[in-house]
């Protein structure tokens, strides 16, 4: 899935199921018809017989008030390999983290210009983070994304810059040039650091999965109050753990 949509609604019956699917964002229990039909440009009609189609298949839900999504697009989205290995290779790493740190720990991926959390444990003392597994967040204003951007082709990066940098703190870097010399530091120190770039109270501090290639395929964080946190003293724990999970990668491929 992309962050980006297109402006237009697509054409083909399989285009307008998945434009429904995606007009769900993050804290949306369900959704109602108009709801829907206002998101995606839908005609109603259309959008309650693609509905009724996805409910047979328990894609989606039907409640008294609208539909959410159904228990089998979960399913399928567990049965996806990359992720799950990579879960599957992560999990002890995370628990590690959590257990030396007790603060939220994340593993991300990239997706476009976005990263998309697919494995997170929540910290015990620290802020509730708004992250979930599945949702995304805009690579350049986070601790895993400047990771992955500095550690990934440079396609990734010269699309995160073609889209834009949109300020979503007083912090966030949105000069191209600053970027690029942040993530230069990224790739001299190995970690990357996030202080209230993405969200005002907390800070992060992040380190590239890389592949065989030395290319970043996931990463992996953790989050505290950005009062509290000494990323200097947590980046060499978040480092090794991004170590340990590259080594299990590379000796499954």
């Amino acid at each position: 899935m992309r962050s980006a949509h297109r402006n237009e609604t697509p054409n083909s019956v399989l285009g307008r199921a998945f434009t429904l699917l995606t007009a769900f964002r993050p804290g949306d229990a369900e959704l109602s018809l108009a709801e829907l039909c206002r998101r995606t440009g839908l005609p109603k009609a259309t959008a309650h017989r693609l509905l009724a189609e996805l409910a047979d298949w328990d894609i989606v839900e039907r409640t008294p008030t609208g539909v959410r999504l159904g228990m089998r697009l979960f399913e399928l989205g567990q049965l996806a390999p990359l992720q799950r290995g990579l879960r599957e290779a992560a999990a002890p790493f995370l628990t590690d983290l959590f257990e030396a740190t007790l603060e939220t720990v994340h593993l991300a991926v990239p997706d476009g210009t976005d990263v998309v959390y697919v494995q997170k444990i929540d910290g015990r003392r620290g802020p509730a983070v708004a992250s979930r597994v599945g949702g995304r967040m805009p690579a350049y204003c986070t601790g895993v994304g400047k990771a992955l951007l500095a550690f990934g082709p440079p396609e990734r990066l010269a699309a995160v810059l073609a889209a834009g940098l949109e300020r979503r703190t007083p912090r966030t870097v949105i000069a191209p040039g600053l970027l690029d010399q942040e993530l230069a530091a990224v790739r001299r120190r190995g970690v990357a650091e996030e202080h209230e770039e993405s969200t005002v109270g907390i800070a992060c501090v992040a380190a590239p999965v890389l592949d065989a290639a030395g290319l970043a395929v996931a990463a992996v964080s953790i989050t505290g109050w950005v009062n509290r946190m000494d990323t200097t003293r947590l980046a060499p724990a978040v480092r090794t753990a991004a170590m340990g999970i590259s080594r299990v990668l590379r000796r499954g491929d």
